[in-house]
């Protein structure tokens, strides 16, 4: 009878073949291919796992030196500076508005009364005592005249009761009028000489009345505003008919801080430019402010121009003001950054590391920004690409001299 046998040959493979009958053919059990296979697996990881050995002596061969340097051009390179400390002249800059340093506001003093003449205009200049704007005086005239008048009159009844008088002291010595009739004549030349009197003070009020209806300039100087015109009727209630700026002198209101105002002192030199214009005009702070706006927390610093026609009050001009030396660390605009924090640098530290100081800034000039608080000058500051650092970085700094 014939049956089908699994024959396992000597090299462990196994193959289905017909034994024929009569035929003995040893059987190989399932337990010993087991056996052998597990034995192959093992052999297959022994022989990766010396390969993964052998690999990794081959990446080493190299050694220490060369791993760190493939290490380091991971490092970024950054430019350094050790900024140290400057003197800079300090300055603040402020803005405000011209304004006439004295203005004086002319108006009419006497019983006023109709403009006949108006003699100068806006932007004109004036001496002391110049008649701006001449005002109607036909009533004042005759009124006056009358009064002359009256002198005259006073006057002549003055020596009519001198002459009384002279008689009277010769005949008084003749005995034919009494003392009593001279002391009588002398109180009449009294009280005439007193009406005299009288009279050339009325007439001499008249004549300054009449002086005052014309509007003169109380000093020399320019005129900034006017606000009469021919035939209008002025009195002392009409306001302002013209506005002067005593001597020409203008100034600037600057507005500014009270920390800045603080750092100010009358005396000190500023620089003026009025907007709209290339010119740059020298003045003084004359004043500052003694009161604080408690709303701005602003104050005023005055600064006195002299006078110049593109010095218009009203406009806008920007000062730049002298506020002593200053002696800090200067660095370039490009080494310091801002967030919600507030300012600050990147500086490494001896560990060659990036560490972050909080700033604060001060003076703006053209070879950088002053720090007045966070450093001391002595650290090493990175002036550029702050920007892709962040705290601890590992860096190698390359520096330099230059703070531009």
């Amino acid at each position: 009878m014939n049956y089908d046998s699994k024959i396992v040959s000597g090299d462990g493979l196994s193959a289905e073949t017909r034994v024929p009958d009569g035929v003995d053919v040893p059987l190989v059990a399932d337990d010993e291919l087991d056996r052998r296979s597990r034995r192959v697996i093992i052999l297959v990881i022994v022989a990766v796992a010396l390969l993964a050995v052998a690999l990794w002596f081959v990446l080493h061969e190299s050694g220490p030196d060369d791993a760190a340097a493939a290490g380091n051009t991971q490092i970024p390179v950054v430019s350094v500076m050790v900024p140290g400390r400057a003197s800079v002249a300090g300055e603040i800059t402020a803005t405000g508005t011209l304004a006439a340093r004295r203005a004086m506001p002319v108006g009419a003093v006497g019983e006023g009364g109709e403009v006949r003449e108006v003699r100068v205009d806006a932007g004109d200049w004036v001496s002391q005592g110049q008649v701006l704007a001449v005002v109607d005086r036909s009533v004042q005239v005759q009124a006056a005249a009358s009064q002359a008048a009256q002198v005259e009159v006073a006057a002549a009844d003055a020596r009519i009761a001198q002459s009384n008088l002279d008689r009277g002291l010769k005949l008084v010595d003749r005995g034919f009028i009494s003392k009593a009739d001279i002391d009588q004549l002398t109180a009449t030349r009294d009280a005439a000489e007193a009406r005299v009197k009288v009279a050339r003070a009325s007439l001499a009020q008249l004549r300054a009345q009449n002086a005052r209806l014309n509007i003169i300039a109380p000093a020399s100087g320019l005129v900034l505003e006017r606000n009469v015109e021919l035939g209008q009727v002025v009195s002392g209630g009409s306001g302002v008919l013209f506005q002067l700026a005593r001597d020409g002198e203008m100034e600037l209101l600057a507005r500014m801080s009270e920390d800045d105002l603080a750092k100010l002192s009358v005396g000190v030199q500023a620089s003026v430019t009025p907007a709209g214009s290339g010119k740059t005009f020298v003045g003084q702070v004359w004043q500052l402010s003694p009161v604080i706006d408690q709303e701005t927390r602003q104050g005023i610093a005055r600064v006195a121009l002299t006078y110049d026609r593109a010095l218009r009050p009203g406009g806008f001009a920007t000062a730049v003001i002298r506020s002593g030396t200053l002696v800090a660390p200067m660095l370039p605009e490009s080494a310091i950054q801002s967030d919600a924090k507030g300012a600050f640098v990147y500086i490494v530290d001896q560990t060659d590391h990036v560490r972050r100081r909080t700033v604060k800034t001060g003076l703006v000039t053209a070879k950088g920004i002053t720090i007045t608080e966070g450093l001391d000058g002595t650290e090493k500051v990175v002036m550029r690409a702050g920007g892709f650092l962040n705290e601890g970085d590992k860096v190698k700094t390359r520096l330099t001299t230059s703070s531009k």
